[in-house]
């Protein structure tokens, strides 16, 4: 049996950063609208309170499910073959005639 060189692979795919550029993005978009929010109102307005907070539970969203998401593009890695099970053979007990210690 020849030994075979292990295959290098990433955990992540293509579709995986995707997903991690886009929750960036969203993350982004929602602290900068939390900061940048109406200013006559000093962010205390839809824009500052409600939007950015859910721009980031969105953003929070898409990298959670990017790091559990799997690719479609990665190849499985090939099995290994099994050896046969191992089997033990059990003697089977004869009948005794006399106990071999003496009882009190």
């Amino acid at each position: 049996m020849t030994p075979t060189k292990p295959v290098f692979r990433f955990a992540f795919g293509p579709r995986n950063y995707r997903l991690m550029w886009i929750g960036l993005a969203a993350l982004a978009a929602g602290f900068i609208t939390m900061m940048f929010g109406d200013r006559s109102n000093y962010g205390e307005d839809f824009v500052g309170i409600t939007l950015g907070p859910l721009l980031l539970i969105a953003g929070f969203a898409i990298e959670f499910a990017a790091i559990l998401v799997r690719d479609k593009t990665l190849v499985a890695a090939p099995i290994a073959p099994v050896a046969a099970p191992f089997t033990v053979e059990v003697p089977t007990a004869t009948p005794a005639t006399a106990p071999a210690y003496k009882r009190l």
